[in-house]
């Protein structure tokens, strides 16, 4: 497994956008400057339905901070449109991502632990920052559904950072 690294180029990738068309992690919509991608585990994570909708919850106040927001995983099309039916969810999401993606984004990869849960391997949770010169931020990527950031702590982060010019942190390199 490849990581990235605090302080980089966030590898842009192209996903296909549920309602149509595809996004670009990595490339703020909606004249904003920096983005948000949360990568979540799929609709059979009970956690991530949670998760999705306190995100969602917080979108105005993300894009007042200057901030895109996407969520996007790598269920099919009918699993996305399936959280945004149950959760009511009007944030952007993207869908379909692949194994090879999930992998270039330095993401933790499971399989599944039935047919039950689900029926391809999935991405555990990440989150990236991205800030106005396409570089990471803030990331956080884990091998469980249990451990993540909280949707409105990193919106205050980010407010923080923003105000005062914070540089992004984590970036020593050993001599």
């Amino acid at each position: 497994m490849t990581g990235l690294a605090a302080g980089s180029v966030f590898p842009k990738q192209e996903v296909a956008k549920l309602g149509g068309g595809t996004v670009t992690l990595g490339a703020p919509q909606g004249g904003h400057d920096w983005q948000l991608v949360v990568v979540y585990r799929g609709l059979h994570c009970p956690i991530c339905k949670t998760y999705l909708s306190k995100l969602d919850g917080l979108v105005s106040d993300y894009n007042a901070l200057g901030v895109d927001v996407i969520a996007v995983s790598g269920d099919p099309e009918d699993k996305a449109q399936a959280m945004v039916d149950e959760k009511e969810l009007s944030l952007t999401m993207g869908y379909g991502l692949s194994v090879v993606q999930m992998q270039a984004l330095g993401l933790y990869v499971s399989d599944p632990r039935s047919p039950q849960e689900t029926d391809r391997p999935f991405a555990e949770p990440g989150l990236f920052v991205i800030n106005g010169q396409g570089e990471i931020q803030i990331l956080d990527i884990s091998n469980a559904p249990f451990a993540r950031p909280e949707p409105e702590a990193i919106k205050n982060g980010i407010k923080f950072i923003r105000a005062n010019e914070y540089p992004i942190r984590g970036t020593h390199k050993a001599a």
